[in-house]
C-alpha cells in the first residue's frame, strides 16, 4: 500500500485488536435538493474496504466525517442516512449518534466492543471544522491540539486512520491534527488515490494525454502548467471553455456573445498564460478546429477559419471530435477533467459522449476525477471501463498541479514521528 510521493504508514503496520481507531472518511455525498436524500453512494462504497479491514481485525471504530459546509449549507445534514448505507453495504450495523465529540459521542465511543463501529455527528457542526474558520483562523497542526475535537476524541483512541483523500486540501483538525499525537496510517482508498494520480504524473505509459475541458478552467490551467513544465504530458487535448480560451489566445474572434461570457466570469485572465503555453509547448496542445452552436433549434457546426459569428458555442464539432478520438486511441495514459461541452443539452452532448466512448474503448490506462467529470462519464458509459475513478475534486486538482496538500504533509510528519 505504500504511496510513492509521500511516505505514509499502511494499515498493516499496526495491531488493532481491541483498540479504538478514529477513522476519518470522506463520505460527503450529493443530495437531492428537495428530499435531502443521498443520490450517489460512490464515496460511501469506496470507504467500505478500509472499514471492513479494521472491523475484521477486531478494532473498535469511531468514524468521523462531514457532509456539506458553510459554502454549501443546503447539504449540511446529519449523517444518519450515511450510517444506514454503510450498514447495508457492510451487512453489519454501523451505529449513529448525532453528537460530534461531546459527552454523548464520547460515551458511544467508550461503549464500542471489538468489531463494532459508530459514526459520530457531522464534523461541520463544529466551527473549527468549517471552511470559513480555516480561512479566517489559520492554525498549525500543533495549535489544533487545543481544539474541542482533538481534546475530546484523541484521549479515547489508540490509532488514527485517514481514508479521506477527497478532503486532503483541507487544513482542518480532523484531517491534520490527530497525526500529532496518535499512531497514524493511511486507508486503502487514500493509498489507491495517491498511487493512481502518481502514476499519471511520475510513471505514465506513453504517450500521456490530458483531456481538459469544462467551465472551471482554473483547474485545467493549474494542471496544464505543471504537466507541461515537468514533461509529464505528451499531449493536452483542450475542449469546453478551456478550448475556447486557447482559440482566443491564438487570436481567433469568437464573437461578442462568447467574449462577454468570458469577461463576465473573469476568464479572460487566462488568455495570457494560454498564449504563453502555446508559444512554448504548441506542439503538445490540441485545440478545437470547429465548434457547435444552436440556430433555429438545430445544432450547427462551424470551422474556426469561418469565425466569427455572434453565437454561443456549447460543444466541439465533429472534426475536433475525430482528432481527439485518434489521440485518445493511441494514448498509453489518459487523464480527464471536465466535459467537452454542455452535455446536459441533447444538442450539445455529442462531444462529451464521443470522448467518453473513446476513452472507454481505449487500451491506455485511464484516470478521471472531479464531480462534473464523473457525472458526465456516468451519463454516457459504464465507469467500470475506466481504470481509476478518483473521488476527489479540489484535492486531485491541487495534487496534479504540484501544490502542497495539508493532509499529505501531516501524513509525512506522522510517518517519521515516534509516539509515546
Amino acid at each position: 500500500m505504500a504511496a510513492k510521493l509521500t511516505k505514509i504508514r499502511s494499515m498493516d503496520e499496526f495491531n488493532y485488536a481491541g483498540k479504538t481507531v478514529l477513522l476519518r472518511l470522506d463520505i460527503n455525498s450529493p443530495l437531492d435538493p428537495a428530499t435531502k436524500k443521498i443520490v450517489s453512494e460512490n464515496r460511501i462504497k469506496k470507504s467500505i474496504p478500509t472499514l471492513q479491514y479494521l472491523l475484521d481485525r477486531g478494532a473498535k471504530v469511531a468514524i468521523i466525517a462531514h457532509q456539506g459546509d458553510t459554502l454549501d449549507y443546503h447539504n449540511l445534514i446529519p449523517l444518519a442516512e450515511h450510517a444506514g448505507k454503510l450498514s447495508q453495504l457492510l451487512q453489519k450495523d454501523v451505529a449513529y449518534i448525532d453528537d460530534v465529540c461531546g459527552p454523548a459521542a464520547q460515551a458511544a465511543v467508550k461503549a464500542l466492543a471489538p468489531g463494532e463501529a459508530v459514526i459520530l455527528g457531522n464534523l461541520r457542526y463544529l466551527s473549527e471544522e468549517i471552511s470559513t474558520f480555516e480561512d479566517a483562523v489559520k492554525l498549525t497542526p500543533p495549535q489544533m491540539l487545543g481544539t474541542y475535537l482533538i481534546r475530546s476524541l484523541a484521549p479515547l483512541a489508540g490509532y488514527y486512520v485517514n481514508d479521506a483523500f477527497a478532503a486532503a486540501h483541507r487544513n482542518a483538525p480532523s484531517m491534520v491534527a490527530f497525526q500529532e499525537i496518535l499512531p497514524t496510517a493511511g486507508g486503502i482508498l487514500l493509498m489507491k488515490e495517491i498511487n493512481a494520480l502518481t502514476k499519471v504524473m511520475e510513471s505514465p505509459d506513453r504517450p500521456n494525454v490530458f483531456v481538459l475541458g469544462g467551465l472551471k478552467i482554473s483547474d485545467a490551467f493549474g494542471m496544464m502548467r505543471q504537466v507541461l513544465e515537468n514533461g509529464s504530458a505528451d499531449k493536452i487535448l483542450t475542449c469546453g471553455v478551456t478550448g475556447q480560451i486557447m482559440l482566443m489566445a491564438q487570436g481567433y474572434d469568437l464573437g461578442a456573445k462568447n467574449a462577454q461570457f468570458i469577461q463576465d466570469r473573469s476568464l479572460d485572465g487566462f488568455i495570457p498564460p494560454a498564449r504563453e503555453y502555446l508559444a512554448q509547448y504548441g506542439e503538445k496542445i490540441v485545440y478545437p478546429v470547429d465548434l457547435a452552436y444552436e440556430q433555429d433549434g438545430k445544432r450547427v457546426e462551424i470551422d474556426i477559419d469561418q469565425l466569427p459569428v455572434n453565437e454561443s458555442y456549447f460543444d466541439i464539432g465533429r472534426k475536433t471530435i475525430a482528432i481527439l478520438q485518434q489521440e485518445i486511441a493511441r494514448a498509453g495514459t489518459i487523464f480527464v477533467n471536465g466535459p467537452a461541452g454542455v452535455y446536459e443539452n441533447a444538442l450539445f452532448a455529442e462531444g462529451t459522449r464521443s470522448i467518453w466512448q473513446a476513452i472507454a474503448a481505449a487500451p491506455g490506462y485511464s484516470v478521471i476525477g472531479g464531480g462534473d467529470t464523473v457525472s458526465a462519464a456516468q451519463k454516457f458509459i459504464n465507469t467500470s471501463q475506466i481504470n481509476y475513478v478518483c473521488t476527489a475534486g479540489g484535492a486531485m486538482v491541487r495534487f496534479l498541479s504540484g501544490d502542497s496538500l495539508p493532509l499529505m504533509e501531516a501524513m509525512k510528519h506522522a510517518y517519521h514521528r515516534k509516539y509515546q
